[in-house]
């Protein structure tokens, strides 16, 4: 590899990268010849991520994890050298009416979307700080857009997007930047996956959405993966602190 493309690569960490919006911006990333690490719950899925790309490395990890995330970026940096990179896109989520709310089912929510990002920062800044990172935040829609049925998930995403704009005050002095991308519905398979619910309930609720969705669509992976990488990219060394909406315009309504 030549000393050019040694510098331009970039060192990654991204989670939740087995499926969906994740697996998208890994294989893109990898593509243009990042290194990327991966991690995922299951070895399953993470290895069919892994048999992708060379670029890509995978580690079998809980994103909620204080001794995972420890062990994720140590891997990282025993691999490469150092991160340039983090980006949080492990979720977790469910449709919650309000009466059948646990204290465990909200905790699941929280640790994944809240707790997780908020470790694995913790432990990458001192690399992200040695190379001016980034850091790059997967929200939802929901984090501004109230919901009927969502309010647990909608609230811990409300709250990933405000860590964004905290973390980029905080770690603007050292010159690590920290954004998030808000998707939309996308077809990721997370209807069926992470909320539980039947082919046919994940039908129905796709055509409502699809129905109020501006753009007349939901999303494919790549729609929202394209800015993950541009977030991680030169073309963004001048945003921080930024929430991007990639939602067809549903934010709107």
């Amino acid at each position: 590899m030549s000393r050019t493309n040694m510098q331009n690569e970039k060192i990654i960490i991204l989670t939740g990268g087995t499926s969906g919006i994740g697996r998208a911006a890994a294989l893109r990333l990898a593509r243009q010849g990042d290194k990327v690490l991966v991690t995922g719950r299951r070895a399953g899925p993470l290895e069919q991520t892994v048999a992708e790309h060379p670029n890509i490395v995978g580690l079998v990890a809980d994103a909620a994890s204080a001794e995972d995330a420890s062990r994720t970026v140590a891997k990282a940096v025993d691999l490469w050298g150092r991160v340039d990179a983090l980006i949080n896109n492990a979720g977790a989520g469910a449709i919650l009416p309000l009466a059948d709310t646990t204290a465990d089912r909200i905790m699941d929510i929280f640790s994944v979307n809240v707790l997780g990002p908020s470790l694995l920062a913790s432990a990458a800044v001192p690399h992200l700080r040695a190379t001016r990172g980034t850091i790059i935040n997967v929200s939802s829609t929901f984090g501004h857009k109230p919901a009927a049925g969502l309010s647990h998930y909608a609230a811990s995403k409300a709250a990933l997007e405000h860590l964004t704009r905290c973390w980029a005050l905080e770690l603007a002095p050292f010159g690590v930047r920290v954004n998030a991308v808000a998707a939309g519905p996308t077809e990721s398979g997370a209807l069926t996956g992470m909320m539980g619910l039947t082919p046919e309930q994940a039908a129905a609720v796709k055509e409502q959405e699809r129905a109020r969705i501006p753009l007349g669509r939901r999303g494919v992976p790549d729609d929202v993966a394209e800015w993950i990488v541009r977030l991680a990219g030169t073309a963004s060394e001048w945003m921080t602190g930024q929430i991007i909406a990639v939602d067809g315009g549903l934010g709107l309504t």
